[in-house]
């Protein structure tokens, strides 16, 4: 039946059932509303094509409206079934890796054409790089604890000691992980009922975030690929604390988990936000180390639970690979200053320093705990030829403008939200022969490319990696070049 726009406009909260006939980047299912004015668009995240949907309205402009996924009334006939709890940090994990695949290329290729003004972006396209792990990729995972819990059979939220993850759209409620989500280790997913068991029999409370009060809080473990270890780190709030026997939870990992377990930390969280890092608590190490070892481009890299780390290391390997190509290609690097700006924990600049001992690197980054552990993994990798600046990326280019005119090559690797204009334009100005952008957002990358591309840098090849399978989320890489 068809609708007059002007005469019948959606409500805020309103409910439809919808039919998703596609899928738009950033993955969100589209649905289409016949009106006397013409097709009528809904978008409704983490719901796929074919699929029947009912969906809250949450935003209506004049030519489109936005809904959150409340359930799904009717599945794609082109869903599979997983051995995998359904969790909602893994929205698409019934959708053939093919297909998430070539949805990611085709979008992101759309994308760079509309908002990043290339006109035949397929014609620069070099490679898609799949994730070698469809599956348990993560390499770290963090789970909430919530006396407020979800039964997912009765579609209601229950008093219950709850350990797992947030209900989709909520902040107080938490699904109990029960077994398996595929995304992170297997052995330490089936385990946790097992904790939660133990927790529950200590008759300490789980948090309840609207009154802000209760004891347990997070869970965060972090997995080495390269030695198989786990650090743990329970985040509680310190009421009844005394009553909290520190030796049985550690006793209990090590019986569930055995050697893998190589560190054990306790963080005493009372900030009302709704986060495992404190800004006034602190640390106790409970076993063990506080940190283990990973290994990407043949080098390790010591990571604490609180370190910057790409959360798919066996593709990251991939990925840098990838941008190395990109700087070294036709580059005579021997004795040039190579900039990367965004460092981290110097992962990329240490693979660069490797592939290249005669060139000069230079990392710049604001977090001075990164570039801690950037110097100590450049110690422990025996790299001389790397020096590490802890500022502002804005303000080193200000700071150290002896550097103009003498970058060989650049790489970028900035936050989700891009470079600030002004920065990138400080970036433009220092005048690199070539310019290497990794964005983990394709649209903020479109946008910046348009401001490189007017100062002069020619886009001439990229790739896309597909770091997080089952998920709307990929990671770009450009090679720009400056027009002489």
């Amino acid at each position: 039946m068809g609708r007059n726009r002007n005469q019948r406009m959606f409500k805020r909260a309103e409910i439809l059932e919808l039919d998703i006939q596609e899928m738009a980047f950033g993955g969100k299912g589209v649905a289409r509303i016949n009106t006397e004015e013409g097709d009528f668009v809904v978008f409704v995240p983490n719901a796929l094509p074919g699929q029947k949907v009912k969906a809250r309205i949450t935003k209506c402009k004049k030519n489109y409206a936005e809904a959150k996924l409340e359930k799904v009334l009717k599945r794609s006939p082109e869903e599979i079934d997983v051995p995998y709890q359904e969790i909602s940090g893994a929205p698409y994990a019934k959708w053939p890796i093919a297909l998430q695949e070539k949805h990611k290329k085709d979008s992101s290729l759309d994308l760079f054409k509309k908002f990043g003004e290339l006109e035949n972006p397929e014609d620069l396209f070099d490679t898609y790089i799949s994730s070698p792990l469809e599956w348990h990729y993560r390499n770290k995972m963090e789970y909430s604890f919530s006396a407020i819990g979800f039964d997912v059979e009765k579609e209601e939220d229950v008093d219950e000691f709850s350990l797992g993850f947030k209900k989709r759209g909520t902040w107080w409620m938490v699904e109990n992980l029960n077994k398996d989500s595929g995304l992170f280790d297997k052995e330490v997913e089936d385990g946790l009922s097992t904790i939660r068991e133990y927790l529950i029999s200590t008759d300490l409370p789980a948090w309840h975030p609207p009154r802000k009060d209760g004891f347990f809080r997070f869970l965060v473990v972090r997995k080495s690929y390269h030695t198989n270890g786990l650090l743990f780190n329970l985040v509680t709030s310190s009421e009844r604390i005394d009553k909290f026997d520190r030796d049985g939870f550690v006793d209990l990992l090590k019986e569930l988990f055995g050697d893998r377990v190589k560190g054990i930390m306790h963080t005493m969280n009372d900030d009302i936000g709704d986060r495992a890092q404190s800004s006034t608590g602190f640390m106790t190490q409970l076993y063990g180390e506080d940190k283990i070892v990973e290994r990407v481009c043949g080098l390790d890299f010591q990571m604490s639970l609180q370190s910057f780390f790409q959360t798919n290391p066996v593709c990251a390997e991939k990925l840098y690979n990838k941008a190395l190509d990109y700087v070294f290609e036709d580059n005579d690097l021997k004795g040039q200053v190579v900039l990367d700006l965004f460092c981290g924990t110097g992962t990329i600049a240490q693979c660069m320093a490797a592939r290249s001992p005669e060139a000069k690197i230079i990392g710049v980054e604001i977090v001075r705990e990164a570039v801690k552990d950037a110097k100590m993994n450049t110690i422990g990798n025996k790299l001389e030829n790397i020096s590490y600046f802890a500022e502002d990326v804005g303000k080193f280019l200000t700071k150290y403008p002896n550097y103009k005119g003498k970058i060989a090559s650049l790489v970028l690797d900035p936050p989700r939200a891009g470079i600030a204009p002004k920065t990138l334009k400080k970036v433009i100005d220092l005048g690199a022969n070539r310019i290497v952008y990794i964005s983990c957002n394709p649209a903020t990358q479109a946008r910046d490319m348009k401001l490189l591309k007017e100062a002069g840098y020619e886009p001439k090849k990229f790739s896309l990696a597909d770091q997080f399978p089952h998920t709307a989320h990929v990671e770009s890489v450009f090679r720009f070049d400056k027009i002489k």
